[in-house]
């Protein structure tokens, strides 16, 4: 068996995972956690990017001393900046961060949006690249900037000194071509953008170079240790490690965000899908991630943090005794994106839909879970049509499979058996990307069946007919 490191960076929180792989077997353990907290400075909210990188360090630190390779993934979009020297230009920005408020229009009188989807196949996000540079353009860091890196390359390069772009990350800048699964040159050069900035494409599973003396004399790691190239966009680990041993199944990636899909050959990019906000993110082995980002457990996470942290199984248990589907709010729309007055603000949605309005805490939560549910049924369902590809099961992965709530309620409202697990799937993916990099497993087909061997799940199966859910959709259809 060989060991590998997978960083697995998530919005509100950093790990670093061992997974200790053989010809049958698939082990993982925490070495180390540690928060993600950004800082809101006086010109916005920022990426603490240091504390990060000190987790980074002290999460290989604590899975030495024999490790076989290092992987990175992260959360997408962001990035950093770096000048002629390769220093890095002040902390990356936070995507929830204002500065993108109102640019998706400025972009769309140069490059209509429809037009913009046929080329990228990217769902609106006022927070992708695209718009973040673009919101950019006249600052002084971009004038000074030689080299642009998302999160994981970042990293990657302070702990090898090579610089690349991985492709599933890229393909969420809004500045690739799903069809080539190259940079979409015509768009960017349309907005102005210097692709130039952009440091080589890599694709999953290349070299990224070794860690540096410094790196190995901060670890205590033995050297030398190969950095190896992943799914960096932990969506793309993530849906890598669905143990799907079926052909046609849906996936939702469940954690501060709830990403649910198919996994597909080819891009959708007909202006129904684009009315309807679907993305087409790159995936493994030449996949196609065809998604919608909704708001996720976010929504959960910001109303624990108002009322003080109090016991999650508490607040679940409460929930379980509330009347189902009493109240809904749209978990994709964008007036949940900025943190801060959560519970209110899902308060002020029910009373604006002349819904009854939750009060306590135990109903905030139900109408969270209810809504979270509401929207995975909506993206299955769709994009089953939108895509002509209908499934028979759909798979939970990452932090949401430990809300057993949510798992039954997601299996009632699309009316399809439901698998929960593996919780963590980003570093597994990550893992055994790793791993077939180094050959000891085969093709995507062989990673699934490994891990549906090895890795635990539930399976919950719908109870009761979706006449409800179809209701509670028509309420929030007619606001």
């Amino acid at each position: 068996m060989k060991a590998y490191a997978a960083v697995d960076l998530g919005a509100s929180s950093g790990r670093v995972m061992v997974g200790r792989v053989g010809p049958d077997s698939l082990e993982l353990r925490e070495a180390h956690r540690f928060p993600n907290r950004p800082v809101r400075t006086p010109e916005g909210l920022r990426w603490d990017i240091l504390a990060l990188y000190a987790g980074v360090l002290d999460g290989l630190r604590a899975a030495g001393p024999a490790v076989d390779s290092v992987g990175i993934d992260s959360w997408a979009v962001d990035y950093g900046l770096l000048d002629a020297d390769g220093v890095l230009l002040g902390n990356p920005v936070h995507y929830r961060d204002a500065r993108t408020d109102g640019i998706a229009e400025k972009v769309w009188a140069t490059v209509p949006a429809s037009e913009l989807y046929a080329s990228t196949g990217l769902q609106y996000a006022p927070f992708n690249t695209l718009y973040q540079l673009t919101a950019a353009r006249d600052s002084a860091q971009l004038a000074c900037a030689e080299r642009l890196l998302l999160i994981p390359d970042l990293l990657s390069y302070w702990l090898t000194g090579e610089q690349g772009t991985e492709l599933t990350n890229a393909s969420t800048t809004q500045l690739v071509d799903p069809r080539t699964r190259d940079w979409s040159y015509d768009i960017a050069s349309r907005l102005g953008i210097d692709l130039g900035l952009f440091a080589p494409l890599r694709q999953p599973g290349d070299p990224a170079g070794v860690l540096r003396d410094g790196v190995l004399e901060e670890t205590g790691l033995s050297g030398p240790v190969p950095v190896t190239v992943v799914g960096s966009h932990d969506t793309a680990s993530a849906v890598a490690a669905v143990p799907a041993v079926e052909e046609r199944f849906a996936y939702i990636c469940t954690g501060t965000w709830s990403l649910a899909g198919l996994e597909l050959d080819a891009p959708v990019l007909t202006e129904a899908s684009r009315a309807a906000n679907f993305t087409n993110e790159l995936g493994l082995d030449g996949t196609v991630r065809y998604l919608r980002n909704i708001m996720g457990l976010w929504l959960l996470q910001e109303c624990v943090r108002a009322w003080g942290e109090p016991e999650l199984g508490e607040l679940l248990r409460g929930a379980a005794r509330v009347p189902a589907l009493r109240s809904v709010v749209d978990a994709g729309d964008a007036v949940f994106l900025a943190p801060g007055r959560m519970p209110e603000r899902i308060a002020d949605a029910c009373r604006g839909s002349g819904q009854p309005v939750p009060e306590s805490r135990a109903e905030i939560t139900r109408c969270i879970l209810d809504s979270l549910a509401l929207a995975h049924r909506r993206a299955v369902s769709e994009a089953q049509v939108l895509a002509d590809h209908p499934v028979e099961v759909v798979h939970i992965v990452g932090g949401g499979t430990r809300n057993a709530l949510l798992c039954q309620l997601t299996a009632d409202a699309c009316g399809l058996p439901v698998v929960a697990g593996p919780t963590e799937a980003a570093a597994l993916g990550n893992v055994l990307v790793q791993a077939r990099a180094h050959g000891l497993v085969g093709d995507l087909a062989g990673m699934r069946g490994l891990l549906a061997r090895t890795q635990p799940s539930t399976r919950y199966e719908p109870q009761g007919d979706t006449a409800r859910w179809r209701a509670a959709e028509a309420r929030l259809a007619a606001r």
